[in-house]
């Protein structure tokens, strides 16, 4: 037997030990949707029957204050966290809460969606780009800086960091790139552009044809357009923010093992090809995207630190607000 082929193997029989070893309850805090969580716990249990999940349900600032107030009353009942804020995991990363998983199988992750002290992973790709509305506009825009032409920008609509989660990653991460900056939002500001709420204001605002363009996370915009909205959708070609819905195992845990099979599951196949199912990108090499979507690998994410996001949040939460309301 090759070397490569044995050291599969080994990881397979290692995995498969630790499986069978795992059992018992694990408490998973979540922000991802009450119907979606429930496919996922029902998947996961066809492979694993031995092992119950209790899910815990909300968004992921309150998932963030239930848990301060459980660690400063001494002990959690969740043993798994699976948000879709890398920023917020970073936190728990830095105040030591989270469990170093070392040996997780991250063959076939890109490196981007793994942290690098392996305390947590991403589990699918949700981007943010372009939706407009197909009867108002007749070219499509490519780029970010088309939405700063002072015609284009009087007639976008964006969501606010100070509402969405989704809209804290995208600011943050277009404020690290130097080709952008706050500079880039100054002169949308300037320019007429406008901030609604969360990425609902934006698809409605798009699709009812009150605004040309948005900026919105992807699947809410070919969502919208599968079900006849007039609108598309463009992934710029200076790159795309993106949020990775990371996993992971509190240090404290009471069921590590199980925890850990929890884990694994998610960064692998069956996870991924459900997450295709309810919509998203999957980041597991050889797992095909939605239909409709572009390859994975032709679409070039905008790097981002989290430890920084997390040290600037309130900052550009405020330089939003100065600049657009709030």
């Amino acid at each position: 037997m090759k070397l490569a082929s044995f050291a599969a193997a080994v990881t397979a029989l290692t995995l498969s030990q630790a499986a069978l070893a795992a059992s018992g309850t694990i408490t998973v805090y979540t922000s991802q949707p009450n119907d979606q969580m429930a496919a996922v716990v029902a998947a996961f249990n066809k492979d694993h029957p031995e092992i119950t999940v209790d899910v815990f349900r909300t968004g992921t600032t309150e998932l963030m204050t239930k848990l301060e107030a459980e660690f400063t009353a001494g002990s959690t009942p969740a043993d798994v966290m699976l948000i879709a804020d890398a920023v917020a995991m970073t936190k728990l990363k830095n105040e030591g809460r989270l469990l170093a998983y070392a040996d997780a199988p991250i063959g076939g992750l890109p490196e981007a969606v793994v942290d690098p002290d392996r305390t947590f992973f991403g589990t699918k790709l949700i981007t943010t780009g372009i939706i407009y509305n197909t009867n108002l506009v007749k070219t499509a825009p490519t780029s970010w800086n088309d939405l700063t032409a002072p015609d284009v920008a009087k007639s976008l609509i964006m969501p606010s960091p100070l509402y969405s989660g989704a809209a804290v990653i995208h600011v943050d991460t277009m404020v690290q790139q130097p080709e952008f900056g706050w500079k880039y939002y100054e002169t949308l500001a300037d320019a007429g552009a406008v901030a609604g709420q969360g990425n609902g204001t934006v698809v409605e605002a798009v699709s009812r044809g009150e605004k040309a363009y948005g900026i919105i996370i992807e699947y809410m915009a070919l969502n919208a357009k599968a079900k006849g909205s007039p609108v598309d959708f463009v992934f710029p070609k200076e790159g795309v923010s993106s949020i990775t819905q990371p996993v992971a195992i509190l240090k404290d845990s009471d069921n590590i093992d199980a925890a850990k099979v929890f884990v694994d599951w998610q960064i692998g196949k069956a996870a991924q090809e459900q997450s295709v199912e309810q919509g998203y990108f999957p980041i597991l090499a050889g797992v095909n995207p939605p239909a409709g979507y572009p390859a994975l690998d032709s679409l070039k994410i905008m790097p981002a630190d989290p430890a920084r996001m997390l040290a600037d949040d309130a900052a550009n939460k405020q330089k939003f607000a100065d600049l657009f309301g709030g």
